[in-house]
């Protein structure tokens, strides 16, 4: 994912806990910030929860995104 430091920022990664896929924002007292990939508020996530972002998960949730936006244009959501 990336050396001893942590995940590469810009990268995207797991969080074990609850399953969420975010983009690596920083680090901030020694936990890793993640972004949802649609936007929106930051989580911190410990080292030891952080796993490799598969990156079928990042295409699946890339698509449910815009899936849900769709829906809202067109007033079906």
């Amino acid at each position: 994912m990336g050396d001893e430091e942590g995940p590469v920022l810009g990268s995207y990664a797991l969080d074990v806990r609850d399953g969420r896929v975010g983009e690596v924002m920083g680090r901030v007292g020694g936990r890793v910030q993640l972004r949802p990939l649609g936007g929106g508020r930051e989580w911190e996530v410990p080292p030891e929860h952080l796993g490799e972002a598969d990156p079928v998960d990042v295409l699946r949730e890339r698509v449910r995104l815009l899936n849900r936006d769709a829906r809202r244009r067109v007033g079906l959501g």
